[in-house]
């Protein structure tokens, strides 16, 4: 199956990595955002000998490739750009969205997908995996659940985006100003679809509204971080939450927990004993608890050079493409794919 890879940030090159040790894809083409990048081998851009496919920064010619699918991998999704790649016969993977979208919000690209015969697939880890996928996959071994949560405990100092931390995320900056910025909206895109497949799958009554939260902690000292020094009094640590609820009682909770490491923090938050780590748990008849490592660098300095959290974003998003290319067209969340499974390194097989 053909390939085709758009954007290479973090996501892109893990993708583009995945997609060349995969034994059923070929790396057909790739876009990119920047013209520098444009014209350039794409081993090249991910650091690897030549692969023979080079990067172009024009839409259109990447939509005259005769490819199989494509993981959208942008930093913020573009929906005409999707429906066109659709429309143009490309299955789409995407880590950005469309992970369980209502039937208004889908219309658009059912209908493009319906025009091109091809289908549309959100995932990816979070979301996309631990707060969907896993809470489900896990009420499986339980009856009368009562409770199911997703959350991620991580240190963004080894997040490689510093324009992201810094301006998007608003870490480094004033509390009233991460508060009133873009983040939470940008997060609740994707994560209220987590909270509503659930919600659905699970067959609770719960109020359709999804309750969202967030809370900082500031420095006490200066804090030094790969976006510079984090002053005193200035945005170190944030917290995401996003809660269903059936009249009073909170029947799904998803959460992400984002700290300047576990110093010189008001409130003190830390990760406790535990370290970094994703949690899945289903309350029901029996419970259960999951605690999930490796997908957090062991050090601030391995995740800026090479973040598992994002290379396992990627490889979902590739792991897909077979299953994505076989199903009906339309838009497919996990409760519509079989199992995705991973394939034998290149060694091994």
């Amino acid at each position: 199956m053909r390939v085709i890879q758009w954007a290479t940030g973090g996501v892109g090159r893990a993708a583009i990595e995945a997609v060349l040790q995969h034994p059923e894809l070929e790396l057909a083409g790739c876009w990119v955002h920047s013209e520098a990048k444009a014209g350039l081998d794409v081993g090249e851009i991910v650091g690897t000998d030549p692969v023979g496919v080079r990067a172009t920064s024009s839409v259109e010619e990447i939509l005259a490739i005769e490819a199989d699918a494509v993981v959208y991998a942008p930093l913020v999704p573009d929906r005409d750009q999707v429906a066109a790649l659709l429309r143009s016969g490309k299955n789409v993977v995407t880590p950005v969205g469309w992970f369980y979208p209502t039937e208004r919000d889908g219309a658009p690209l059912e209908a493009a997908c319906r025009e091109g015969g091809t289908t549309l697939h959100g995932t990816g880890i979070n979301p996309g995996g631990i707060t969907e996928l896993h809470p489900l996959m896990f009420s499986a071994l339980s009856s009368a659940v009562t409770f199911v949560r997703g959350e991620e405990f991580s240190d963004i100092r080894t997040y490689d985006a510093p324009d992201v931390v810094r301006h998007i995320m608003m870490f480094g900056g004033k509390p009233e100003e991460a508060m009133g910025g873009p983040m939470l909206g940008l997060l609740s895109g994707g994560f209220i679809q987590s909270a509503r497949m659930c919600v659905d799958t699970l067959g609770f009554a719960a109020d359709p509204h999804i309750r969202t939260s967030q809370e900082v902690a500031v420095a006490t000292a200066p804090i030094d971080t790969p976006i510079g020094v984090i002053e005193p009094g200035h945005v170190a640590a944030q917290r995401f939450v996003w809660e269903a609820v059936v009249g009073e009682t909170c029947v799904v909770r998803i959460a992400v927990n984002w700290l300047m490491g576990e110093e010189n923090l008001d409130p003190p938050w830390s990760f406790g004993p535990e370290g970094e780590r994703f949690e899945v748990e289903v309350q029901g008849d029996p419970s259960c608890f999951v605690t999930i490592r490796g997908w957090q660098p062991e050090t601030v300095e391995q995740g800026l050079v090479r973040n598992p959290g994002v290379v396992a974003t990627a490889v979902h998003c590739v792991n897909s493409i077979p299953y994505v290319v076989a199903a009906e067209p339309g838009i497919r969340t996990y409760l519509d794919l079989p199992l995705v499974a991973g394939r034998a390194h290149p060694d091994l097989r």
